[in-house]
C-alpha cells in the first residue's frame, strides 16, 4: 500500500465479488493454497511473480479481477508520477535486536489483555475468516480459545509469525534502496532525522 501511493500505481476498478471470493477460499481449504496460486500462474504469470504464493488474499483478488473483466491483473496495473515530493525514512536494526523487541512486545500485548480482547470479539460474533481477525496475534489467540493450541504455543507462534513478517518487510523495503533514508534504531537518531526533515521541508 505504501509503494502504491509513493509510486503512483493505478488500482483496477473492479468491485469485490464476495460469492466468488468465498468459493475460492473454500477451494483453497479443500485442495490447498498452492492450487489457487497455480491457477494464477496459468492465466497471469506476471501477476503471480509479484505475489507471494502464501498470500492467499492477494491471489484471490488477482483471480477475482481477471474474472470480472477477463483481463490479466498485471495489465491493469500501471504507474504514473505522483503529484507530490516524498521523503522516505526507514528504521532498522540488526535482526537479533528486532526479534528481541518483537518478543517483548508480544509478551506485553498478552499482559495488556490480548486474550480477553479476542474472546470479546468472538462473543460478539466476529469470524476468523474476516481479514481483521486473521491477522497475526488474533488468529493464534483464537486457536488457543478454541482449544487448538496451548497459550504458550500460541504466544510462540505469534512471535514466529511476526519474525517472518519482518523478513517479508525487508523484501518490500530493501536496505539497498537509495530512495529510503535508513536509520538504526539503536543509535541516537532524533537530531539526524529532525535535520533531514527540516531540509526536506525547505525544499
Amino acid at each position: 500500500y505504501v509503494w502504491s501511493v509513493l509510486e503512483g500505481w493505478g488500482i483496477p476498478r473492479v468491485p469485490p465479488d464476495l460469492e466468488f471470493r468465498h468459493s475460492l477460499k473454500e477451494k483453497a481449504t479443500k485442495v490447498g493454497e498452492d492450487k489457487l496460486y497455480q491457477e494464477l500462474e496459468e492465466i497471469d504469470p506476471v501477476a503471480a511473480q509479484r505475489i507471494d504464493r502464501r498470500n492467499v488474499r492477494r491471489t484471490i483478488r488477482a483471480l477475482e479481477v481477471h474474472r470480472g473483466i477477463e483481463t490479466p491483473f498485471s495489465q491493469l496495473q500501471y504507474k504514473k508520477a505522483p503529484p507530490f515530493n516524498t521523503l522516505i525514512i526507514g528504521l532498522t536494526a540488526d535482526r537479533a535486536e528486532l526479534y528481541r523487541r518483537i518478543d517483548l512486545r508480544v509478551d506485553e500485548m498478552i499482559k495488556q489483555g490480548l486474550v480477553a480482547e479476542v474472546e470479546k470479539l468472538m462473543n460478539m460474533g466476529y469470524d476468523f475468516n474476516m481479514p481483521a481477525m486473521s491477522g497475526i496475534g488474533y488468529k493464534q489467540i483464537g486457536m488457543f480459545l478454541n482449544g487448538e493450541l496451548t497459550l504458550a504455543a500460541a504466544i510462540q507462534q505469534i512471535k514466529f509469525e511476526t519474525h517472518r513478517f519482518v523478513r517479508h518487510q525487508y523484501n518490500w523495503f530493501r536496505l539497498k534502496d537509495e530512495r529510503i533514508q535508513w536509520f538504526d534504531i539503536q543509535s541516537k537518531l532524533d537530531s539526524e532525522i529532525t535535520t533531514l526533515l527540516a531540509k526536506f521541508a525547505k525544499g
